[in-house]
């Protein structure tokens, strides 16, 4: 797959042993950090944490990236397959609920390599694909099976707004056809008696500051398309960073309004199965 790579939407047919795609990654597998996470949704942080490891580089060049640094410049160590399945079971054994693999869609092929010298070690856990929602249905084909959680973002319901502002064409396309088939996969997200999330999808979208047409477009989607029982991560932190202040409608914070708008809107549309650890700061009186 890495030798003529289809795996997000840019399908750009790239031999990555000979030269880097709009990914700006190779056929090597470059991790960031890896840490337990106790910031995510509350189902995947239980009382343990979430074993996030985050991948360097990306599909997306997101101008308010708060990465930068490891996703548009790529900083980050090269893992061998053993090393990235050891960090897996290390993981596991300081106590994560689930393996939850950040911006994994352009190594793919790699990671699904080190899950199975993992699950060889003792490798028992859920794992999370926390995506931007441009993967590929190639890619989602080699995952089915595989993958417990989806963990899509919907950033956009405007693809001239993603082509502005994350640099990519036809996001809500690629997007849309992504999440409906991690849907058909896993269905919608089943939590245990512990709070923890066990299997299904939980859909983020981030709130951005002057475009409420955007968040609307995209939470009509949601609602028509994959139902009311959709567990949705309404995101209020988003904060202006890498080149945000270039594009004025992006260079400042949400407000505390904006955000209710959104949340309200959520609300009308039936989709009522909101993380609510984003709320704690604002009024929604």
């Amino acid at each position: 797959m890495l030798h003529e790579c289809r795996l997000c939407g840019w399908n750009c047919g790239i031999d990555r042993a000979v030269k880097v795609g709009p990914c700006r990654a190779g056929m090597e597998t470059r991790v960031a950090t890896a840490y337990l996470h106790f910031g995510e949704e509350r189902p995947l942080v239980g009382q343990g944490g979430s074993g996030a490891i985050f991948f360097s580089n990306c599909e997306l060049s997101c101008r308010f990236c708060q990465t930068a640094r490891w996703n548009i410049d790529g900083n980050g160590r090269e893992l061998t397959a053993r090393q990235l399945a050891d960090v897996m079971v290390d993981l596991q054994r300081r106590g994560a609920v689930n393996i939850n693999l950040v911006t994994p869609t352009h190594v793919a092929p790699q990671i699904v390599e080190s899950l199975a010298l993992a699950t060889q070690s003792g490798l028992q856990l859920p794992l999370v694909w926390n995506s931007g929602g441009y993967d590929s249905l190639e890619t989602l084909a080699l995952l089915d099976g595989i993958v417990d959680i989806y963990l899509p973002d919907m950033k956009y319901s405007d693809a001239s707004l993603g082509r502005r502002l994350s640099g990519i064409d036809g996001y809500p396309q690629v997007n849309r056809q992504a999440v409906a088939e991690m849907r058909r996969q896993v269905g919608d997200l089943v939590i245990d008696q512990n709070g923890v999330a066990r299997r299904g999808v939980l859909v983020r979208h981030l709130v951005m500051p002057g475009h409420p047409e955007n968040t609307t477009g995209v939470l009509q989607w949601i609602a028509r398309n994959l139902g009311a029982n959709t567990y949705l991560s309404l995101m209020d932190q988003y904060r202006p960073a890498y080149r945000a202040f270039e594009y004025e409608a992006i260079s400042r914070p949400i407000t505390p309004d904006e955000y209710i708008q959104a949340r309200q809107m959520a609300m009308s549309l039936g989709l009522t199965r909101l993380d609510e650890h984003q709320l704690l700061d604002l009024d929604l009186e």
